[in-house]
């Protein structure tokens, strides 16, 4: 649907499970998802811009669609700031608004986001950059648990060392805030937090969701009920002995 409506040049929002994409003339200028922190949480929390400073540009110039163009007229941001920033929090935004879901995809016509246009983007190009971040975060670490659970950390072997970026990651997990909570906290964006945990999973640093057991098959009906029982102690002993090999794996 989204390439649909770039070569329609069409003008409005995408609204998906996840988050929502605004185009203008088929192009994304805009992204935003309740997984990814917003510009101004990578802005005021990651300590460029005074939380005041945003509060009077929203109240100023939101009405008009045109908060990031006031941030830079007035002095609060540099062009190149602006659209390093916004860029990376519509590549974020746009990572989750894209992730394949079971609802419903709509698009209202005409609709624009407040902050206003600072750099469109192709289509073509949000949708590659998606595609890019999905398969970076499996071949780190290919299961996605890790990504909507608690980060727990787990103590690191002798020797063993992570960057500055990391170690803030570990400091501010507390067993109870999952990868978005810990973006909002550090003010960073969400899948570059996700691929940090994901590198920690992968060096053992982090505790790793269980994955879910495959319920067992089904005894066929036509077997006699001596043949079910006798087979159900033999199948309980194997659960037993490969959870006992790979807790000490």
């Amino acid at each position: 649907m989204l390439v649909r409506l770039a070569a329609e040049r069409a003008t409005g929002a995408l609204l998906r499970d996840h988050g929502t994409l605004y185009l203008v003339d088929g192009r994304v200028v805009h992204a935003e998802s309740p997984a990814a922190p917003g510009v101004d949480v990578l802005l005021t929390t990651g300590g460029r811009l005074p939380r005041e400073n945003w509060d009077e540009a929203v109240d100023r110039a939101g009405a008009h669609r045109a908060v990031g163009r006031f941030l830079v007229d007035s002095g609060r941001l540099h062009d190149g700031e602006l659209e390093i920033c916004h860029l990376g929090a519509v590549f974020d935004a746009a990572f989750f608004a894209l992730s394949p879901t079971s609802g419903p995809t709509r698009f209202r016509y005409g609709v624009g986001h407040w902050f206003g246009t600072v750099r469109p983007v192709s289509a073509e190009a949000v949708e590659r950059e998606t595609v890019r971040r999905r398969e970076l975060l499996d071949a780190v670490w290919p299961y996605a648990s890790v990504d909507t659970a608690p980060v727990v950390p787990r103590p690191a072997a002798p020797g063993q060392t992570v960057g500055s970026r990391q170690r803030a990651l570990l400091a501010a997990a507390d067993g109870e805030r999952t990868p978005a909570e810990l973006a909002r906290l550090l003010g960073r964006p969400a899948f570059h937090t996700l691929l940090d945990v994901r590198r920690l999973a992968a060096a053992g640093l982090v505790e790793t969701p269980p994955a879910p057991e495959a319920a067992p098959a089904p005894v066929p009906t036509h077997l006699p009920p001596e043949y079910a029982r006798a087979t159900d102690p033999d199948i309980a002993l194997l659960r037993r002995l490969r959870d006992a090999l790979e807790a000490h794996l």
